[in-house]
């Protein structure tokens, strides 16, 4: 079953998360991971919980393939260029 990371981020540091960007999809790709939004238009029309910034929406072939992916150590030497340039919330949820 698919799973789906989806990724709320606030960007403080664009040149920095661009830098991010660049080393973190081929990591992405690697354990089979599939962008389908990243950072597009967004348009929040109801938020009772939650008020989204920017949003990463990320296909992934099942839960743990997203959780290899997280818990690799390629995306370990990444992950702190994100910390240094955004806040972010990251979930995964299981699709159909």
């Amino acid at each position: 079953m698919a799973a789906y990371l989806v990724v709320d981020t606030d960007i403080s540091d664009a040149d920095a998360y661009e830098r991010y960007k660049a080393l973190a999809r081929p990591v992405v790709e690697a354990y089979g991971g599939e962008y389908l939004a990243r950072g597009g238009a967004l348009d929040v029309f109801e938020c009772d919980l939650w008020t989204p910034s920017r949003l990463v929406i990320i296909r992934f072939p099942d839960a743990a393939a997203a959780r290899a992916w997280a818990d690799s150590p390629e995306y370990a030497a990444v992950r702190p260029i994100r910390h240094g340039a955004a806040r972010a919330t990251l979930a995964v949820v299981e699709g159909i």
